[in-house]
């Protein structure tokens, strides 16, 4: 997707999902959280840009307290309707990520990053940091699947283009690394083109 819209706009957003121009949408959860959830000790989870929700729905069945926001209601919607049809209960929030807080700070064990920090202005880059660290629980983790690593950010987006070393620097502080790899089971389109970076809140 590399239209011109204000991404600081939730009906734009909207307007994405009623014109079916999703092209982030897997339609169903993601193989890589999939498998981590069956290691994580289930505890209160935020999935950030959380999108029609396939995770969502995936961590709240295996026992995790979900919470998960996103700017657009039609996602929200789908998510209230799907965890009501299996009878979950997920907190949904369809809001701006940065109006979360400080309502919401040290609240979350885990935070789920995919295709939401490429999908914000660049130049929140640094606020999406702090919001990050103010939502989590001292030790608490940011699970990232950090994407898209091929791309420059002077091609302008969204998906805005992410780089390692931006990712590290913002990180730098406060932090520790837990893991980093390029997943195994990537979905074919975005293979090699996102990395596992997993930071620890000290």
């Amino acid at each position: 997707m590399e239209k011109e819209f204000d991404i600081n706009k939730s009906q734009e957003w909207e307007k994405i999902y009623i014109d079916g121009d999703t092209g982030w949408d897997l339609g169903g959860p993601t193989p890589f959280f999939v498998d981590i959830a069956k290691k994580l000790k289930p505890a209160k989870i935020c999935i950030l840009g959380c999108g029609r929700g396939y995770d969502a729905i995936m961590f709240s069945q295996k026992g995790f307290s979900v919470t998960a926001v996103d700017f657009a209601p039609s996602p929200i919607k789908y998510i209230n309707k799907k965890a009501s049809e299996l009878s979950l209960v997920i907190n949904t929030i369809q809001e701006n990520i940065f109006s979360l807080t400080p309502k919401h700070n040290n609240q979350f064990d885990y935070i789920i990053e995919q295709t939401c920090f490429c999908a914000i202005d660049p130049d929140n880059r640094k606020k999406y940091h702090r919001l990050v660290y103010n939502l989590l629980k001292p030790g608490g983790l940011i699970i990232g699947l950090w994407y898209p690593l091929d791309k420059k950010l002077s091609e302008g987006g969204p998906a805005f283009g992410v780089s390692e070393h931006e990712i590290k620097t913002l990180f730098n502080h406060g932090w520790e690394i837990l893991e980093e790899r390029f997943p195994e089971n990537s979905i074919e389109p975005r293979a090699g083109r996102e990395k596992l970076i997993i930071f620890k809140k000290e």
